[in-house]
């Protein structure tokens, strides 16, 4: 029998779940009480990671994940372009339960990500992400993901967004939603840098730049509660509640089949950086395809994704093949397959 997917079927399945798991505090607090949320203008950020009025896509690889991270950025303009010195910084990685790296994003990236933040002098600097619902704590997950170990040496502050406070943000475009309700801390800083990791998804199809984002929204808007069918829209739609900065796409380890927690792992060993969120999902959909493991991407046009669309009519980045540029590097000895990686990353995403 095929079960439908009704958004009060999570509802009851997560409670119960919650329940049993003796979880009573996130049930009562994240799924029966409305959070108090004030009322805040969506901050929209240019993309200043251009060359020819191109969108900028970088991709390296290497041994070096702080070098890598260096270069990529340098490829692009370096960080000096989004002003880092004397701000506030966010890094908001991908947290979604107490598995390693690729269900989560590599420490080690969050780790380089840190040190060149420090070495441009940014005043504050703060890890955060909220976890599945069913995975709560966000804390616990980081220490037993290795997020926590990494930050602990350095004066990092780590924000579980459960445990802070809510705005809200209209979305008069949205079809699924008209009001967002994300976490208070993207409008604490100054700056906000998304660190996602490339990997394949049962419902969402894949998880890069733009999924990343449910990380800070609060748990009654998580997509299954809204529309299950439409998991893609909806995450474009919430997306338009805020622009990050600057997009590090954890490449190191990915998962290209099944996901987003279990599923089959390629070691690709990249860094891919942008300042625009569609461009980051192209280019990440584009090496997922070169592997052909997931039928859902390896079949379809990459600018074809239901995400993509949704994000395109939304004005969320690039539109077209035409506004890219891929820029990119190899670190490694043996370059042959970097150089036969990124031509399938040309040809999926049509860039030329």
């Amino acid at each position: 029998m095929k079960i439908t997917k009704h958004p009060l079927f999570y509802f009851i399945g997560i409670t119960i779940y919650l329940f049993l798991k003796f979880k009573w505090l996130y049930v009562f607090k994240h799924l029966f009480r409305n959070p108090k949320a004030r009322k805040v203008k969506p901050e929209f950020h240019q993309n200043v990671y251009k060359n020819s009025n191109k969108t900028l896509v970088s991709i390296v690889k290497g041994d070096n994940i702080y070098s890598m991270l260096k270069e990529g950025i340098e490829l692009i303009g370096g960080l000096d372009k989004i002003d880092i010195k004397g701000k506030s910084v966010l890094i908001k990685p991908n947290i979604v339960n107490r598995y390693p790296s690729p269900a989560n994003t590599n420490p080690y990236v969050i780790k380089a990500i840190i040190k060149l933040l420090q070495e441009y002098g940014a005043s504050k600097i703060l890890v955060g992400d909220m976890s599945a619902i069913f995975a709560l704590p966000t804390k616990k997950n980081a220490i037993k993901s290795g997020v926590w170990e990494v930050i602990q040496d350095e004066d990092i502050q780590f924000v579980s967004f459960e445990d802070r406070g809510w705005v809200e943000v209209d979305i008069p475009e949205g079809r699924f939603i008209k009001k967002a309700i994300v976490s208070e801390v993207l409008y604490e800083v100054d700056r906000i840098i998304n660190v996602p990791v490339i990997k394949t998804h049962g419902y969402a199809t894949y998880t890069i730049s733009l999924k990343n984002f449910i990380g800070a929204v609060h748990a009654k808007q998580r997509p299954y509660f809204i529309a299950p069918d439409y998991w893609e829209e909806i995450v474009a739609e919430l997306n338009a509640a805020y622009t990050p900065h600057l997009n590090i796409i954890d490449g190191t380890r990915i998962i290209i089949k099944g996901g987003p927690t279990k599923g089959k792992i390629a070691e690709p060993n990249l860094i891919i950086v942008t300042g625009d969120r569609i461009a980051a999902d192209i280019a990440g959909l584009s090496i997922i395809k070169a592997f052909g493991e997931w039928e859902r991407i390896s079949n379809k046009d990459v600018w074809a994704q239901r995400q993509i669309k949704r994000a395109i009519e939304l004005r969320l980045g690039v539109s077209s093949p035409s506004e890219l540029k891929i820029v990119s590097k190899c670190q490694c000895a043996d370059k042959s397959e970097f150089e036969e990686l990124i031509q399938k990353i040309h040809q999926y995403s049509n860039v030329s």
